[in-house]
């Protein structure tokens, strides 16, 4: 949510598709995404999820938690949308030096056709250890330490 703020995403009245409803990313961002100050209309794609394409392809926003590397495709995207890949997967790549990659559950073409679109690495993930940072030093000054 901060990225977006950061980003000046108003996300009032906009269509989110959240894929994945894991009890850790999913479903928590989910509620995010519906609170009142955030008011977007949301929508949690899962594995079940009858033609999930067409629902992310519809949606303003889209964020994608569900583990799979690069599984979300330009066609999965609406023009202009906001994308937040929160995956962080490995993968074999025989090109580079170490053998293997980084990869979002986005594909990175996604970038030539959404507004935005967060990096991977380098974007939740770095996030997630600020915000850890933050609650942290926050608690810490509310005891008084």
């Amino acid at each position: 949510m901060r990225m977006l703020r950061w980003a000046n995403i108003d996300l009032t009245g906009l269509r989110a598709v959240v894929l994945g409803r894991s009890r850790i990313v999913g479903m928590p961002q989910a509620l995010l995404l519906g609170a009142k100050g955030a008011d977007a209309t949301v929508t949690v794609v899962h594995s079940r999820t009858k033609d999930a394409q067409a629902v992310c392809a519809q949606a303003d926003v889209v964020v994608a938690a569900i583990g799979r590397p690069e599984m979300v495709t330009v066609d999965w995207i609406k023009p202009g949308a906001v994308v937040v890949d929160v995956g962080i997967n490995r993968v074999d790549d025989a090109t580079r030096e170490r053998g293997w990659r980084l990869a979002g559950d986005v594909h990175p073409d996604v970038a030539e056709k959404a507004a935005w679109l967060s990096p991977v690495p380098g974007g939740v993930g770095p996030m997630t250890i600020a915000m850890l940072m933050e609650n942290t030093v926050r608690a810490a000054e509310q005891n008084g330490n």
